[in-house]
């Protein structure tokens, strides 16, 4: 175990423990302290941390004894969703280093109260984005630097993720999502290839998002799903869901790019992220694992099912550094292997006392987002002018490099 960092966690639910168990632990680091409001969660976290032959962490159901320590160097944020800028602000002003999981914000002001404590104090705050270190969307990184998609035009992403038991749910396992569906109606998780897609575009370093419309479909799928599941006689199988079921949001870019974006969450539907890259000279398209160059696959044009998983021919020559190596290394953790990756990104960061991959700036534009496409959306989805969380630096901050 390597005790050079001690660690507080405040938010155990599902994702929580997952990442103490899976992730954290293994990686040695010391978890010190957990917090959460439920004291189940807190003694079964605290035994996955003796279990692991660590001290009995000190526990709380109030994050503010955590920061107050002098022996937690960092802590992570996995909470509901509304915690994470006000916990993260906190924690750099008590002088810690803070990762905050994926979501998005609840106002642009929080936004930017991010980055103006940030620079107050001179903390480091990294979102814990785990797409951005996803193995094709690092190797499709490196192939757009490398020119091979020529000057790109467009992409697309999203969160398309089949949520319906989790949300139909979400009051008896005490998840947050469940009132965020009830009441809301946005773009409620907008990081997750936003954050690739910003890599590979290089938003916030050379170029930035400039504007957004947002649009969202009727509310259906959860009223199907529970009236199906518990009944017409459960009090939610009635209750009015704002949050529609599909939210498409199209971003336009400085350099003129655009980017389209999908939650797609309270409908049947397999996972995908939906990445895809196109350019000039080439594109990549995920939900069929394909790449497309000029000039080489052009024959193909209707008979592009024979070239579908063709993605596995370019990892020798493309595959990104940090995956040729991981790869030797062994994939751990979940969601195949990118949570290892990211936290290994932070946890490396607070060793050296360095500035994170993902900073505040990155997390203020991305997960405005939400509150953006949730004005665009009310207003019958008027464009919406994106801010500069910057303040101008985005013309001269260096790639992005994981």
């Amino acid at each position: 175990m390597n005790d050079d960092i001690r660690i507080g966690i405040i938010g155990l639910g599902c994702r929580g423990m997952a990442l103490l168990g899976d992730v954290m632990l293994p990686q040695g680091v010391r978890v010190a302290a957990v917090c959460d409001m439920y004291e189940d969660r807190r003694d079964q976290a605290a035994d996955m941390v003796t279990g692991a032959g660590q001290a009995d962490p000190f526990r709380t159901a109030d994050y503010h004894e955590i920061l107050k320590r002098d022996d937690i160097d960092a802590v992570v944020v996995t909470a509901a969703w509304e915690a994470h800028i006000k916990v993260a602000c906190e924690a750099m002003q008590a002088g810690k280093y803070v990762g905050i999981e994926a979501g998005g914000a609840y106002s642009v002001e929080d936004c930017w109260k991010l980055v103006a404590v940030k620079e107050e104090t001179g903390s480091e705050c990294m979102l814990l984005e785990n797409c951005c270190y996803g193995r094709d969307e690092l190797m499709v990184m490196n192939m757009v630097r490398q020119g091979l998609f020529g000057e790109v035009v467009h992409c697309q992403g999203g969160y398309r993720h089949d949520l319906r038991a989790e949300v139909a749910g979400g009051r008896e396992n005490r998840h947050y999502r469940f009132m965020n569906y009830l009441d809301r109606n946005c773009e409620n998780y907008p990081t997750h290839e936003l954050g690739p897609i910003a890599n590979v575009l290089g938003i916030n370093r050379g170029n930035r998002m400039l504007s957004l419309t947002s649009t969202a479909s009727k509310a259906a799928g959860l009223h199907e799903y529970l009236l199906r599941e518990k009944g017409e006689d459960y009090d939610a199988t009635n209750m009015n869901f704002q949050q529609g079921d599909i939210v498409t949001t199209v971003i336009k870019c400085a350099h003129g790019e655009t980017i389209s974006l999908t939650l797609d969450t309270t409908l049947p539907r397999f996972y995908s992220r939906g990445f895809h890259v196109q350019g000039t000279k080439g594109m990549y398209m995920e939900d069929n694992r394909s790449i497309f160059i000029d000039g080489k696959d052009n024959s193909y044009d209707f008979k592009w099912k024979e070239q579908w998983n063709n993605v596995d021919r370019y990892y020798d020559e493309y595959d990104h550094p940090i995956w040729k190596e991981y790869i030797k290394e062994g994939i751990k953790g979940q969601h195949d292997g990118i949570d290892w990756l990211v936290f290994k990104a932070f946890f490396n960061a607070v060793r050296a006392k360095t500035s994170v991959p993902i900073d505040v700036y990155d997390a203020a534009a991305w997960m405005s987002i939400t509150p953006l496409s949730e004005q665009s959306i009310s207003t019958g989805s008027m464009p919406v002018a994106i801010p500069d969380f910057t303040n101008g630096a985005w013309m001269r901050r260096k790639q992005w490099e994981p």
